[in-house]
């Protein structure tokens, strides 16, 4: 177990206590040097700061820890634990940031929850030596060196894995999208090769009967399969050879069949990213009526006194803001957290509330914009040559279909094969178009349900842009409510960048300290 002793000198009447409890993940905490910590071990650090009018306090802290064999340190790397996007995005947050930052600078400028946001600084800063400040109002920062992403990626096995293993997925997903082009190939020579073959056995055959029936006379015998199998040749050819210089021909089949993806992959995230940096931006008040252009919100309706704001829960929650009733009965949001800053950042002024509030804060979109989904990324000339190969393939398998009912005795060899396979070829031809028909018919719907929303933000945006008395003075009074404090390093009254038996405060500077908290 751990305890931790403080021992202060000449207490008075006025003091002022700093608590500061953390669950530090940390196996050898760099945070506090000195302290081995097991993993996720809630270590509480009490400084108790006061203030006497004779002499200043100077703190000698004394900590031990028994860590049992199992758990001491260097055995675990903390953010390996943390989901691989939180861990990105803390990762780019620090990067923009400068290296010092607050749980508040990170969920902000990632779009993370707070707790998420705290969870992955203390895993950064336990696996690169980052420290801990604490401010004289209790504010903590994390400090990262200039080299910590080398100090992780020397440390951290899964960073070193990742890129392998997405190559691995890239690969193999690539394998599948060419896989399924190749199929189509395999399958148009399959089945016309056993046509051929069929249609082979049945000329030997009438031939001999023509020859036993031979006389002078001039006949053409003509085979409708004949006709179809010289074009059919002849397109395929020609089709191949105008597919030579075409990029990506194989993998357009997938694309005509499956689409390409959602465009919007990772899109939720840029949204949560654009609303934690406007409430940041405004100096941690808002109104429902700012984040409304980036959230699901229905449309305008003029019938309506008051739109109703419940679409400003999630925000809430993830930022854990909450509402405040201004002079005026105007309901507005603030985001303390947010309020807290270790970098000086641009706070929305009144003048630009109005026709400019939507570029007041630099960087920041007008609205969220969601990517209607796409058909298929061939061109013209890929889709004309892929529905030209499936159809033929269609055909052919319902011609080989038909004519193997009409054989009586099977043959062994190839025709033996493919008869047994023809519920896969036709299950394959099927699908290669009923599976873009009702992808079609719900790309239509969602992108019905897609305008609808980009056109509900964008309505939103704009009456921003031409406030109506009302929601000026409650933009104004949002402004006036805003503030925000950045922390700056003379306000740092304790750090973990020095061990803490070593860290030696001078009584003036303490006594100093302490008036201007007074």
């Amino acid at each position: 177990m751990a305890s931790i002793s403080q021992s202060l000198i000449a207490p008075s009447r006025t003091h002022h206590h700093l608590l500061l409890h953390r669950s530090l993940p940390f196996s050898k905490s760099p945070l506090l040097p000195g302290l081995n910590c097991n993993s996720h071990l809630t270590s509480p650090l009490f400084l108790s700061l006061r203030h006497a009018k004779t002499k200043a306090l100077v703190p000698a802290v004394r900590a031990s820890m028994e860590v049992p064999a199992a758990i001491r340190p260097g055995g675990t790397v903390e953010t390996d634990r943390l989901p691989s996007d939180v861990r990105d995005r803390s990762i780019q947050a620090v990067d923009s940031l400068g290296g010092r930052v607050t749980v508040g600078d990170v969920a902000a400028q990632a779009g993370l929850k707070l707790d998420e946001a705290e969870r992955a600084l203390q895993a950064l800063a336990a696996d690169t030596g980052g420290f801990l400040e604490v401010s004289d109002e209790g504010d903590v920062l994390y400090t990262f060196p200039k080299d910590y992403r080398a100090k992780l990626a020397a440390k951290s096995f899964k960073l070193k894995i990742e890129p392998l293993v997405d190559k691995a997925k890239g690969a193999f997903a690539y394998l599948i999208r060419v896989s399924f082009g190749t199929a189509l190939i395999a399958s148009i020579v399959l089945v016309y090769t056993t046509i051929i073959a069929l249609v082979s056995s049945q000329s030997d055959e009438d031939n001999r009967k023509r020859r036993s029936s031979y006389n002078s006379g001039f006949t053409v015998f003509f085979n409708p399969t004949d006709l179809f199998w010289y074009w059919d040749v002849n397109y395929y050819k020609r089709k191949q050879i105008k597919s030579e210089g075409e990029i990506n021909f194989i993998e357009s089949v997938f694309s005509f069949v499956f689409g390409d993806g959602d465009p919007n992959q990772g899109l939720e995230e840029e949204r949560w990213k654009l609303i934690g940096q406007y409430i940041s931006s405004n100096g941690g008040v808002v109104t429902a009526e700012e984040l409304a252009p980036f959230l699901d919100v229905p449309p305008l309706d003029s019938n309506k006194e008051q739109d109703e704001e419940s679409y400003i829960l999630p925000v809430l929650l993830r930022f854990q803001g909450h509402p405040e009733v201004d002079e005026q009965g105007n309901i507005l949001y603030r985001f303390p957290s947010l309020q807290r800053t270790a970098s000086s950042r641009r706070i929305g002024r009144k003048e630009y509330v109005g026709t400019r509030l939507a570029q007041s804060i630099i960087g920041i979109d007008k609205y969220f914009k969601e990517q209607k989904w796409k058909f298929s990324k061939t061109n013209a000339s890929q889709r004309a040559l892929v529905v030209g190969l499936g159809a033929l393939n269609l055909f052919g398998v319902i011609i080989l279909g038909v004519m193997l009912k009409d054989v009586t005795t099977m043959p062994r060899g190839l025709i033996s094969l493919v008869s047994q396979l023809l519920p896969l070829l036709q299950a394959y031809a099927a699908s290669f178009f009923a599976i873009p028909f009702f992808r079609w018919l719900q790309l239509l719907r969602t992108n019905n349900e897609i305008t609808k929303r980009n056109e509900a933000r964008l309505e939103r945006a704009r009456a921003l842009e031409l406030p109506n008395p009302s929601l000026r003075r409650k933009l104004l009074s949002a402004r006036d409510m805003a503030s925000q404090k950045v922390i700056r390093p003379e306000e740092i009254v304790y750090t973990t960048r020095n061990d803490i038996m070593d860290q030696d405060y001078e009584e003036k500077e303490w006594d100093r300290r302490f008036r201007e908290l007074e």
